[in-house]
């Protein structure tokens, strides 16, 4: 069984980066981006990541082949939220349900926790039960859902709120 490495996104990573979120734009609508992006669109997003800090972005990665990736971003630019991060992750289709995203969140937050943070926020498009059962195997907690604030492929859909502090 092959061993899935986890460590800090760099350059070269970008390609698949955009490739594996432009599956999810293209063929879902957990992304409220309606057209595929670029590397070259999707570079400053790349760039306002680093291996230190608040906002991080880890890749996981086995057998050379990269299987996804988690964020912490800009909550808000307000600097009254820069204690609260915002976080998402994104999986290869071939690597949902394998794991790989427990492990991606587990070493993000491990990352992260001797950074001034105090929240951590995260949004999921509805209905997504396994995006919902992953934050919640890793202490968020609901905390509202907008209805209808997104459109895409024809229809609205709710985006559902959760959050957890970073010391649980």
């Amino acid at each position: 069984m092959a061993t899935t490495i986890i460590r800090p996104a760099t350059r070269a990573d970008l390609p698949r980066l955009v490739e594996i979120y432009n599956y999810y734009v293209i063929n879902t609508p957990i992304t409220f981006d309606l057209a595929p992006l670029t590397i070259e669109q999707r570079t400053p997003w790349f760039e306002e990541h680093s291996d230190r800090g608040r906002y991080r972005l880890l890749v996981a990665v086995e057998n050379d082949h990269l299987l996804g990736y988690a964020t912490t971003g800009r909550f808000r630019v307000k600097r009254a939220y820069d204690t609260t991060v915002d976080s998402s992750i994104y999986c290869a289709p071939e690597a949902t349900g394998r794991g790989v995203g427990s492990k991606l969140y587990g070493a993000l937050f491990d990352a992260i926790g001797g950074e001034d943070i105090n929240r951590i926020i995260a949004g999921v498009t509805m209905p997504n039960d396994a995006s919902v059962a992953l934050h919640r195997r890793f202490g968020f907690q609901v905390v509202g859902t907008f209805s209808e604030v997104g459109r895409k492929f024809d229809r609205y859909w709710d985006v559902t709120q959760l959050e957890r502090p970073l010391k649980l």
